[in-house]
């Protein structure tokens, strides 16, 4: 063999190898796989999350009953108090010299009562010995009635001036936390003054908000008002979040529901209470309540299995053929991160593709 031929040769037998490790490379045509579901009804409960204030069961404005200066401040803010606990105490110099001079009356309304009563019951010996003459007697019985008034009279105004008294030194009408203090030892207060805020946080509620449509799947249409209480007794627990995420341990339970449905928003107002026994909740602080309501007989699909296409939610359902074509459907969300409500666009039966819907094209063969 010549030389010509002997590299010939060789360039053939290297260009044979070239194309044999060129297709060992070649990538192989794979068929891609979807799983699916059968799409059914079931029960689930929606965790319903709502913003909600906390409020004190018994929040007190604490005012004065009387004006005078301020002489003590027996508390501070953020104090835990009893019932009838001195809170405040104003100068009661004034209402003591008040109640003597009223006490003093009182003794002077007494001793006049005491002489009209001798004179009526003289003139009443001498009346039955005809001695004086009825008008007499008549006019020493007005005079004792008089002075009776005159002494229950006195007492009423000892009384009250004992009560104005006691007003001097203010208590806690119910246990709980104290507020802002606004006022400083040596204020002149009166009635229309503002102490401070008296919050009876032994029991704590929550007002929030409910829809209607919420309330009518509460309470069923035709249900009488007693069992309408009775639905409310039964209400689901519910959980207090706080704003930093925390979860207040102790559950409220909702006791009582408005009958007037707000025209501008259309929802009920919802009051739960929570148990508050270590006092760790405060009037005005702000949370999410969140109560799971029961869904039944919904459609519930997995997220994955939905694809958004700009302001529309679509799932591939699968034909008798094996393809998929999209279906619009409406959703809502089940609060859990993993499932979708359908409520609307599929049945009882239909089949969807769930992993892999992302990828699936319109016509698409689908094995499954």
């Amino acid at each position: 063999m010549d030389k010509k031929h002997y590299v010939n040769w060789i360039f053939v037998i290297c260009a044979v190898a070239g194309l044999n490790s060129c297709s060992l490379d070649m990538p192989k045509e794979t068929n891609t796989s979807f799983e699916t579901m059968t799409v059914k009804k079931s029960d689930i409960e929606i965790p319903y999350r709502l913003s909600a204030r906390m409020k004190g069961q018994n929040d007190v404005t604490v005012t004065p009953q009387v004006s005078g200066q301020l002489t003590k401040i027996c508390v501070t803010e953020g104090q835990q108090v009893k019932k009838g606990q001195t809170l405040f105490i104003i100068d009661s110099r004034n209402a003591q010299l008040e109640l003597e001079a009223a006490q003093a009356n009182l003794q002077a309304a007494l001793a006049q009562e005491n002489s009209a009563k001798l004179e009526y019951e003289s003139n009443k010996n001498l009346f039955d010995k005809k001695i004086v003459s009825s008008y007499m007697l008549n006019n020493s019985e007005n005079s004792y009635k008089q002075a009776q008034a005159s002494v229950a009279q006195a007492r009423a105004s000892v009384n009250r001036c004992k009560v104005n008294l006691g007003f001097c030194t203010i208590t806690a009408t119910v246990p709980g936390v104290i507020g802002e203090i606004p006022v400083r030892v040596g204020d002149q207060v009166s009635p229309m003054t503002q102490l401070t805020m008296l919050s009876g946080n032994t029991t704590m509620y929550a007002e929030i908000s409910l829809t209607e449509s919420v309330i009518e799947e509460m309470v069923k249409e035709g249900v009488s008002a007693a069992d309408v209480d009775k639905r409310i007794a039964n209400l689901p627990e519910a959980t207090f979040v706080m704003k930093n995420g925390t979860e207040y341990p102790h559950k409220g339970r909702v006791v009582s529901v408005t009958g007037v449905v707000n025209s501008a928003t259309g929802s009920l107002t919802v009051k739960v209470s929570f148990p508050n026994p270590e006092g760790h909740l405060y009037s005005g602080i702000q949370g999410t309540i969140v109560m799971p309501f029961a869904e039944k007989d919904v459609i519930v699909i997995p997220q994955y299995a939905v694809v958004r296409l700009q302001d529309k939610s679509q799932v591939y359902k699968v034909q008798a053929d094996s393809t998929a074509t999209t279906v619009d459907v409406t959703t809502e969300d089940t609060g859990n991160g993993k499932d979708f409500i359908v409520r609307s666009g599929l049945n009882e039966g239909d089949q969807i593709v769930t992993t892999g819907a992302n990828n699936v094209t319109e016509g698409q063969k689908v094995l499954f």
